[in-house]
């Protein structure tokens, strides 16, 4: 679902276009040409997903899997470091971003999975993506994989694993996406960017916290993303949690401790939530979802469903990315209105 830009963004699209032009270019000072200057910015050295990273110079050939991640490329202005991306075209609106131009300037590498051929062929030295957001040990394409034939790998921070079997998620969301803005900053020299970024964003979600509901006055929320026999909904470390929370709602499964997970019908119902946000995309899309969610005779008697309380998100506002801010802002005023 399209979201119209909000004031916050439409201030901080004019902001980011002052620096845009300049992302990945280091003015000249003291008689020093750029890349003396960028050479006294290298090595340096990030934590990423619990690894200590070093990188003696900004990679040049990033290849992304999904949206989320690409854009957080994009809103960093890292168009010119990139050989391409890699998603489905089933991801949602594009055209109403403020970092637009960086689909127009990207080569879209492929709608199908990422793979080791397809890095390979695009030359690249870097793999931006994350475990179940294209790393997967099953079809063998990993970081460890990567690094054997050459090509270095950055892990999307919502996507760490944190110890428990495959669970994944180290620290609250909205927090992994300003980790990997400051992460990514330092690695390609763009810190006043990503601080401008994080600046923003943070001030639109302390706004939308500002009128949201707080205590007993929140009305209960459930994700659902997919699934008929189970739902996969999200748990405490995936994006929904942060945008129901900070939007004033009361996340009903914030107990479990994992990004995205399934759960049983039954524990949804006993939990009773009184909002229902669907996830949009892929080929069953947010019409078919609503119509099983209303259908099914397990949850007729749901406070959502019984008085029609539905709100559809498309996956990049709900997935790791720097649309997490305006998807809070916009569940905000649906939680405010249904509250009425």
């Amino acid at each position: 679902m399209p979201h119209p830009l909000r004031p916050a963004a439409l201030v901080l699209a004019a902001a980011l276009a002052l620096t845009a032009c300049g992302a990945d270019v280091t003015p000249e000072a003291d008689g020093k040409d750029s890349s003396a200057q960028a050479d006294r910015h290298y090595p340096v050295t990030v934590e990423n997903c619990g690894e200590k990273k070093r990188y003696d110079k900004a990679p040049q050939r990033v290849v992304t899997n999904d949206v989320g991640i690409t854009e957080i490329m994009f809103a960093l202005g890292l168009e010119d470091h990139m050989a391409g991306y890699v998603m489905p075209d089933d991801k949602g609106d594009m055209t109403s971003v403020p970092w637009k131009d960086g689909y127009k300037k990207t080569k879209w590498l492929s709608k199908e999975r990422i793979n080791k051929e397809l890095v390979l062929d695009a030359r690249a030295d870097l793999v931006f993506a994350g475990w179940n957001y294209g790393f997967n040990e099953g079809e063998g394409f990993t970081p460890a994989e990567l690094k054997r034939v050459g090509v270095d790998s950055y892990l999307l921070s919502e996507s760490c694993r944190n110890g428990q079997g495959k669970a994944r998620g180290v620290m609250p969301p909205l927090e992994a996406l300003y980790t990997d803005l400051r992460n990514l900053g330092k690695i390609f020299d763009v810190e006043d960017r990503a601080n401008t970024l994080i600046t923003s964003f943070r001030k639109e979600v302390a706004d939308a916290r500002s009128q949201a509901a707080t205590g007993d006055d929140r009305l209960r929320v459930f994700l659902y993303d997919d699934g008929k026999d189970k739902p996969l909904t999200s748990g405490a470390y995936a994006g929904p949690h942060d945008i129901i929370t900070k939007a004033g709602g009361d996340h009903i499964m914030k107990d479990l401790k994992d990004s995205w997970t399934t759960v049983g019908w039954e524990t949804v119902v006993d939990r009773d939530p009184e909002v229902i946000v669907i996830n949009n995309y892929g080929d069953t899309g947010a019409d078919e979802k609503r119509k099983f969610l209303k259908s099914y005779k397990p949850l007729a008697g749901v406070s959502a469903i019984k008085n029609d309380r539905i709100v559809v998100l498309d996956y990049v506002d709900l997935v790791e990315s720097p649309r997490n801010p305006a998807a809070i802002s916009s569940l905000a005023e649906d939680l405010r209105t249904f509250a009425r």
